[in-house]
């Protein structure tokens, strides 16, 4: 892909989830367009989320890829549930930088599970990380977006599952098809700011929220310990382009041009990357 160049100089963007994986992505990028990054994430084991948390030497390793761009970056760990903790990490960025451009509502966790396992707890975890913390991420940055009248960008990352509802994971599910709700509904109040509210639906990213031993064992309940090899076909399957999964960076190519100004009429959508899974 060609540069970015510095589109976003002067620009300020907040992602959580940043630690790893699509997060960290998002944070490079944005930071070699020219952006300044507050990084957040828990950097701590979830007990109702069967795969390991980030820790945070992830956190400082994505604010140092940061700032070997040339871009300043502060990592923040905290989690999303925790509305206190997030308009904390706003007023931090606004303190630091005097404003946030762009947030990135990024953080998410996955559990699979059938509808009649999933605990009380189970779904607190789930809707609370992936619902409700891409709320509190988002709350705490409007009225001082709004007060400056300079417009914004909101990326919001919901998932092909939460269009298409697959089974074993109805929780999950559940939130991601509430991100699609509040993107349409923010986007239709904050237009006349300037503020323009977008969501991602990914299909399966090559990430670790994908690798873990008891997903590969509900996608090959044939084999006794079945690894990454052996969900290749199993995931192919899903989608219509012949792969399995894709990469971080194919979500980040969408959000560099959603908070560009190269999309500065863009507002409202919800942007499948998603080889296809949506029409299969």
């Amino acid at each position: 892909m060609a540069s970015p160049g510095r589109q976003l100089e002067g620009r300020v963007a907040l992602i959580t989830g940043a630690a790893r994986g699509q997060g960290r992505s998002h944070a490079v990028r944005l930071a070699e367009a020219g952006a300044d990054v507050v990084l957040v994430d828990i950097c701590a084991d979830i007990a109702s989320i069967p795969y390991e948390q980030p820790r945070s030497d992830d956190l400082d390793e994505t604010k140092r890829l940061v700032e070997a761009v040339g871009r300043a970056a502060i990592g923040v760990v905290a989690d999303v549930r925790d509305a206190v903790a997030m308009a904390d990490a706003v007023d931090l960025a606004i303190d630091q930088f005097g404003r946030v451009d762009i947030v990135c509502a990024n953080a998410g966790v996955i559990q699979l599970k059938p509808s009649t396992a999933i605990t009380t707890s189970d779904w607190a975890d789930v809707i609370g990380i992936n619902l409700t913390g891409a709320w509190n991420t988002i709350a705490p940055t409007l009225a001082p977006m709004i007060e400056r009248d300079e417009g914004g960008s909101i990326i919001i990352t919901s998932s092909a599952a939460g269009v298409k509802g697959p089974p074993n994971m109805a929780h999950y599910a559940a939130a991601k098809s509430g991100l699609i709700g509040l993107t349409r509904s923010l986007a239709a109040e904050l237009g006349p700011h300037r503020i323009r509210v977008n969501c991602l639906a990914p299909t399966t990213v090559d990430t670790d929220m994908v690798h873990w031993p008891e997903a590969y064992r509900i996608f090959r309940p044939d084999l006794d310990s079945p690894g990454r090899a052996d969900v290749v076909d199993v995931f192919t399957a899903l989608n219509v382009l012949p792969v399995p999964w894709i990469d971080a960076s194919d979500v980040t190519d969408a959000v560099a041009w959603l908070v560009s100004d190269e999309a500065r009429y863009v507002t409202g959508i919800v942007l499948p990357i998603d080889a296809g899974t949506l029409i299969k």
